[in-house]
């Protein structure tokens, strides 16, 4: 049976369809990644905003100079919520890679951390159609990460603003 350009109709649909498949799979990936990125953005300024309301607090009420000790313990309880922050985020990415590819929680988030840290050892890789989540995180995480050592940063020049 002819289409009407030459060809039989069953030619046409596996070409049809597979392109048809291709732009689905292309647009769920599409959509997990914008959901990722989505609530990547929204748990790390979430956790930024309370940080950060958590310090104006402390601040305005230790009006008094408590020292380089109190100081630094404030730093790395800071430095501590960032880690804690970071690790949620890498959970995050962790959950999409258990679900997707990987059989253990172990391996997604080793995968995850790997690459949410740059550090990719390239010893677990992701499957050929996932393969762009992976450079993805990295650079998101290195994003994330800037913003937490600029919070960090704000609040030792902070600290020491109010040591002079």
């Amino acid at each position: 049976m002819c289409n009407g350009h030459g060809q039989h109709a069953n030619e046409t649909v596996p070409k049809f369809s597979s392109s048809k498949a291709f732009a689905m799979i292309l647009l769920n990936h599409l959509a997990a990644a914008v959901l990722l990125l989505s609530l990547t953005l929204c748990l790390q300024c979430a956790g930024v905003a309370t940080l950060i309301e958590w310090l104006k607090r402390v601040l305005a009420r230790d009006v008094h100079k408590h020292g380089p000790v109190y100081a630094s313990t404030l730093v790395v309880k800071s430095t501590v919520a960032i880690i804690i922050l970071h690790g949620f985020v890498i959970l995050l990415w962790a959950s999409f890679y258990r679900a997707r590819c990987f059989p253990s929680w172990e391996l997604a988030f080793y995968f995850s951390a790997s690459s949410y840290s740059t550090v990719g050892y390239g010893d677990l890789i992701l499957p050929s159609n996932l393969r762009l989540f992976g450079p993805l995180e990295a650079i998101i995480g290195v994003l994330m990460c800037g913003i937490s050592v600029s919070v960090l940063f704000a609040l030792v020049t902070r600290l020491l603003d109010r040591e002079t």
